[in-house]
């Protein structure tokens, strides 16, 4: 068993292609700028938030009617913002949103209202 003398080692270190820093896809100081460009879902989740509060301490009239408000807010910055800058909260086309969040919205503030307070 003697050397073949055809090349170079497999197992040697000098051998190994050398590889290409490894770059991430989206830096972590992008991360914060992303986040705030979903601005109107944040907004909306956080009256969301609020209203789910109000209904934990008992106060389901102002729980219920900050819920609605939330939705309304939803339609609202739907119908005035552009495309490019609603975010996540444009789910299908625009026309479908607003029929669903206005009527949503609509009907969350009428039984708000309607349910009478407790006894």
């Amino acid at each position: 068993m003697g050397e073949s003398g055809s090349g170079a080692n497999p197992r040697d270190e000098s051998a190994k292609p050398a590889l290409a820093p490894v770059t991430p896809l989206h830096p972590r100081s992008r991360r914060s700028l992303d986040l705030l460009r979903q601005w109107p879902l944040i907004l909306v989740l956080v009256i969301m938030g609020i209203a789910v509060g109000f209904v934990a301490l008992d106060q389901f009239r102002v729980g219920s009617i900050l819920l609605a408000v939330g939705v309304l807010a939803a339609f609202v910055l739907r119908l005035v913002l552009p495309a490019a800058q609603v975010g996540m909260l444009a789910v299908r086309g625009r026309s479908m949103d607003l029929i669903v969040l206005g009527s949503l919205g609509g009907a969350l503030l009428v039984f708000a209202l309607w349910v009478p307070p407790p006894s």
